[in-house]
């Protein structure tokens, strides 16, 4: 097997004059100048790999003769995202497919990356995959970019090779002609993690029908069997006799082409609450990237994830070898698939509307690097600089969440998520909590506070702290440790068994205690926090004032003799007032 280059096709128009040639065209197409049923418009956002020239409406058209709209002039000048997959991608490449075509029994087609294999009479034969849609390549941080499939989709390929005859051979009583009887691609089909999914009759161009197994990472192969069937005439002379016979010599070839993918099969695992105003929570969990929550039946209320989304075409489409015998020539393809590709923006996640909707309490998630090292370098998009948090889970607060039109979208066009209710089912019950703190012990110094927390409803102490912690092999079977924590100055602290925790401060001041109660995903009953004040000053004591008056009167003595001294001196250098002059 061997990999065509197209830098050493390149390579050759340099070494061997004329034997290689690039057609020049609109590359890709100007927008309004297809046949693919999109508007102007629409195709102005597809080709965000191109460089962005920015021309000006009086030099475009004095360029190409014609005006242009105002999106088309956006697009000339940056690169357009979307709030969500378009199908603009998936339209262009089953129009663009149609005019992908091989070519003859003495010439092979294929693009820069195809796999090439040879055999005794059939030579650079390729099957290499030109798009799988619906689906969406996710640029995930600064290494990784990974291709989302929907589990039902659509493969389109492309098959080609050339038939090598062997040179005609003539001598003093034998001669032999060869010719090409048949040739075909015989079969081709599609598997995924090697197991057919998909088959048909050969052709060069087939369209595949395919239904994935499984969710995430996964091998596609898109794989052609071609089959060459020659004659071979030899006539030869015996004595004054000619006689001629006939040898039907066959060769067949598999090639095929292996593509990793990430199969888009979305699950969210959901969490309801209701909280003590009446408002409604909810918390979602998938574990697959994720586009939004719809968290009403009229879709006002929205959450939106951290993805955005803009097309581009795949560049390795950009060039076509045309392979003979002799020579090869390499051309300008035009047929250019478009893919979706979705990247984390500077702007997510959100909850819509801004004033009054949704509010977001908590985010699971991990961290990740930029991506931007991964983007091609003529796409302009908002995507983050720095490291992300790639969520995988949100809580959600909102005054009036519809359960039965809750819809989880997926960064696939089409794509949501089967809502799943994990065991021991979905409500979760949140009550009010009281948190109150007194000062029970205090002198000129310190005081001692002592903080209380117990469930508002059944006054039952709330307990934080995990009495086991330091001896966990006496722990009892089945005890569950309750997060969160209190904070009151620089101090966090958790309550004991009896919902009771003691602090002590020095510095004088008013100070806030503060509950910060764990997710209510992972707690039932769950708690809103609370607060409570208390303020100290080492002057609200007796000790405290007698302690004042005795520092006063300690820090007054020097001043008071100094006075004194100053006072006496004074009166010794008076001069009277008869001994003037």
């Amino acid at each position: 097997m061997r990999r065509s280059t197209l830098g050493l096709a390149l390579a050759l128009t340099v070494l061997v004059g004329g034997l290689v040639s690039v057609a020049s065209a609109d590359h890709p197409p100007r927008p309004g100048s297809d046949d693919s049923g999109l508007s102007e418009n629409e195709t102005a956002t597809l080709w965000s790999k191109a460089p962005n020239e920015c021309l000006t409406d009086a030099e475009y058209e004095e360029r190409y003769g014609e005006e242009r709209t105002s999106m088309h002039a956006l697009g000339n000048c940056t690169d357009i995202t979307f709030k969500e997959p378009p199908e603009t991608a998936e339209h262009w490449t089953a129009y663009d497919f149609e005019s992908l075509e091989a070519g003859d029994s003495e010439t092979s087609v294929y693009p820069d990356n195809a796999e090439l294999n040879d055999s005794v009479f059939i030579k650079d034969a390729h099957a290499t995959i030109f798009a799988v849609q619906p689906s969406t390549m996710v640029h995930l941080d600064d290494e990784e970019t990974s291709l989302y499939l929907a589990p039902d989709g659509e493969l389109r390929g492309f098959v080609d090779y050339r038939v090598a005859v062997p040179d005609d051979e003539s001598e003093s009583n034998q001669s032999v002609e060869w010719s090409v009887v048949d040739h075909e691609v015989s079969e081709v089909r599609v598997k995924q993690d090697g197991d057919v999914i998909a088959e048909q009759d050969g052709q060069h161009t087939p369209l595949f029908d395919y239904e994935l197994a499984g969710a995430g990472s996964s091998t596609l192969t898109f794989e052609a069997e071609i089959e060459v069937e020659l004659e071979k005439e030899i006539t030869e002379q015996v004595g004054n006799e000619t006689r001629t016979r006939y040898e039907y010599p066959t060769d067949s070839v598999t090639v095929s082409q292996t593509l990793d993918v990430d199969v888009y099969n979305l699950t969210a695992y959901i969490y309801h609450a209701e909280y003590p105003d009446g408002d409604s929570g909810v918390a979602i969990h998938q574990t697959q990237p994720w586009h939004g929550y719809v968290l009403t039946e009229d879709g006002d209320a929205t959450v939106r994830g951290v993805w955005r989304y803009y097309t581009a075409r795949d560049t390795d489409w950009d060039y076509l070898v045309h392979s003979n015998r002799t020579d090869e020539e390499v051309v300008h393809s035009d047929a250019l698939p478009v893919y979706t590709r979705a990247f984390p923006s500077e702007v997510g996640p959100r909850a819509e509307p801004i004033r009054d909707g949704p509010e977001i309490r908590e985010v699971w998630g991990f961290e990740s690097e930029s991506p931007a090292p991964t983007v091609h370098e003529n796409v302009e998009i908002g995507i983050v600089d720095e490291p992300y948090v790639r969520s995988y889970g949100l809580a959600v607060r909102y005054d009036e969440i519809d359960r039965d039109h809750l819809e989880v979208q997926g960064i696939v066009r089409g794509e949501s998520a089967d809502i799943i209710e994990p065991d021991g089912g979905t409500e979760r019950e949140i009550r009010e909590s009281n948190l109150t703190v007194e000062t029970v012990e205090e002198n000129e110094t310190e005081a001692t506070l002592r903080i209380e927390l117990r469930d508002a409803e059944t006054g039952t102490p709330i307990a934080l702290e995990n009495p086991f912690e330091d001896h966990p092999r006496v722990a009892p079977i089945g005890h569950e440790q309750r997060s969160g924590y209190i904070t009151i100055g620089d101090q966090r602290v958790e309550t004991n068994a009896s919902g009771v925790a003691i602090v002590t401060i020095r510095t004088p001041g008013s100070y806030t205690a503060e509950y910060h109660p764990g997710s209510w995903r992972t707690h039932d009953p769950a708690y809103v926090g609370d607060r409570a004040s208390v303020g100290w000053h080492p002057l609200s004591t007796i000790s405290g004032w007698l302690t004042l008056i005795v520092d006063v009167v300690r820090f007054s003595i020097p001043f008071v003799v100094a006075l004194y001294a100053g006072l006496k001196l004074g009166s010794f250098l008076r001069i009277p007032e008869d001994q003037h002059l």
